[in-house]
């Protein structure tokens, strides 16, 4: 292994740059090929393991449960001892099958990948305890990952050219990084520098910066902000699925038929491990979760989320906010009477995490007309939503307003959350929120509200404008000033006589708008234009001694 790592490190060595001699680049090409011809033997009892290893992989891919023993054999060979040190193993396989999907070949993915399922079916039935460090392990951080990150700001995962968080950050010839998309933009449109200095390139190539992307992926995990994959990365994860052994599918549903077994008969302490760790496997795999709801799982979470042990509520509830993005898991859950069981959490849950997993399944379930339309008309649904923005941790706030925001996508409840008092509670959130994601969620829901005379009145009366005006002066998120714009619009349309006078007196306000202007084709330009036309009508009309004019929806209907 080490001969091989050798042979690699001095293959992609560029000598040439580092100005060596021609005798010292004979000697590193010699040191290479002998690496290249040393053969790779392996130890006796290491080979002996192989073939025990192999053996399990054959009886995985027949639906043969391998006994315990020999599971147990081969993990004490390895010096796997507790479940912190199997999860271990199985974040260090899913690394190494990125980067193997990242090849042209593909060429061990495979064993890769019955690997994997080895090992988290050894993690999912041989431990009965989880230890000290299962807790950290969830949030996909370690002791020294987590100083670093403490150390980050969020500046630093900004892309120079849109100011937005990296999703998949690539360096260039310059040594600086940018955002896939943005850079090819940039490239696209004939330049061929660097945005950030200037320097013209001797090449166009773009290198995964894989370790950024990491730190950006746990900074996110461990700040509440969400980490959006870019389409490749979809696409990548397509590719994942289908270069999934045999091995590695027959082993997940072993252990899901395992897990829910644990979860209907098992003691609290192996349901709340059982509830653990089908979170874990919920959380992105989706094949995961097909053989979970297959197995059954749903009905016994449900019954774990009124537990009054708040760890195996907390996992309970977390796993059916896993499962609750699949359409199949929606009416499982439904049908089970899984809303109501759900609002019982977001109102009392014993810890705030468990209210808040509540508010995360209530959001994905908004996206059912029939669901919306049970939690609007419920007096308990929008109240308890409003409790959890008002008190709740930043996370707990984001799930609450993004699940507000679905059920505004049934016109009905819009009188029901105004009624409520979310109008005045979001705004005045609006000025003390520093994380652009809540900004942007906030104005979202205001946006939405104020495409309706109502919900435009109450935006008005709870003096938003100067904050809405502020945020767009004053935020980074390309997201957040679209929105603004729109919300600015709605608000002059359906607000005039309120709205406009109050934005044409705003000295700060063109300025951002010519900015999006520049922009060309985007929606925000477009919006930008029109409210430009709006308040410089009024400008002229007033000046020359008109009445003040009044915009009404039918007047600038075109824009929409």
């Amino acid at each position: 292994m080490l001969a091989r790592a050798v042979a690699v490190a001095l293959d992609v060595l560029p000598l040439k740059e580092m100005d060596v001699s021609v005798e010292g680049q004979e000697v590193v090409e010699f040191v290479r090929n002998q690496a290249v011809k040393l053969k790779f033997e392996v130890e006796m009892d290491d080979g002996r393991m192989q073939v025990n290893v192999l053996k399990i992989l054959d009886q995985l891919e027949n639906e043969v449960i391998p006994e315990t023993r020999d599971l147990k054999r081969v993990l004490d060979s390895l010096g796997i001892t507790r479940w912190s040190a199997c999860n271990r193993e199985v974040k260090f396989l899913d690394n190494e099958m990125l980067l193997e999907g990242n090849t042209e070949e593909k060429r061990d993915m495979g064993i890769l990948s019955s690997l994997m399922g080895f090992m988290i079916y050894c993690r999912g039935t041989l431990f009965e305890v989880l230890d000290n460090g299962a807790g950290r392990q969830i949030n996909g951080g370690s002791t020294n990952a987590d100083q670093v990150i403490r150390f980050l700001n969020l500046d630093d995962f900004r892309c120079p050219i849109t100011l937005e968080i990296m999703s998949e950050p690539v360096t260039i010839a310059s040594g600086h990084t940018y955002d896939r998309a943005s850079i090819l933009k940039w490239f696209r449109a004939g330049n061929s520098t660097c945005p950030k200095t200037g320097e013209r390139l001797t090449s166009i190539d773009l290198v995964p910066n894989f370790a950024l992307k990491v730190l950006i992926k746990q900074y996110c995990s461990a700040n509440g902000i969400p980490f959006v994959e870019t389409g490749r990365r979809n696409r990548d994860a397509g590719r994942f699925v289908g270069s999934s052994s045999v091995a590695n599918e027959q082993a997940m549903k072993l252990l899901a038929s395992f897990l829910v077994g644990r979860l209907v008969g098992g003691t609290m302490e192996q349901q709340n491990k059982a509830a653990f760790e089908i979170r874990l496997l919920t959380k992105t795999s989706i094949f995961n979760r097909s053989c979970l709801v297959e197995a059954g799982v749903i009905p016994p979470l449900l019954n774990l989320v009124t537990s009054r042990d708040s760890s195996c509520q907390e996992n309970s509830m977390a796993t059916l906010l896993n499962l609750s993005k699949n359409s199949k898991c929606k009416s499982t859950i439904v049908g089970n009477g899984g809303l109501f069981l759900i609002l019982d959490v977001l109102k009392g849950g014993l810890k705030m995490e468990a209210r808040q997993h509540a508010a995360g399944t209530l959001f994905y379930l908004t996206s059912v007309e029939e669901y919306r339309k049970m939690m609007g008309e419920n007096p308990e649904f929008i109240p308890s939503l409003l409790e959890l923005l008002r008190n709740g941790t930043d996370r707990g706030k984001k799930n609450a307003l993004v699940t507000i925001f679905g059920l505004l996508m049934r016109p009905e409840n819009h009188w029901r959350v105004i009624a409520a008092g979310l109008v005045p509670l979001v705004v005045n959130l609006l000025k003390s929120f520093e994380r652009e994601d809540l900004i942007t969620d906030s104005l979202a829901v205001l946006t939405t509200l104020s495409e309706r005379l109502d919900g435009a009145m109450a935006v008005l009366y709870a003096g938003a404008l100067p904050i809405i005006v502020n945020v767009l002066s004053s935020c980074n998120s390309r997201a957040s000033k679209e929105y603004c714009v729109s919300l600015l619009l709605a608000l002059c349309i359906n607000g005039g006589a309120d709205a406009v006078p109050v934005l044409v007196k705003n000295s700060s306000l063109m300025g951002p708008l010519y900015s999006l202007l520049a922009e060309g084709n985007s929606k925000a330009s477009k919006k930008a234009s029109t409210l430009i036309r709006i308040l410089h009508e009024y400008n002229e009309k007033t000046s020359s001694g008109l009445i003040t004019p009044v915009f009404i929806e039918d007047q600038f209907i075109n824009v929409w």
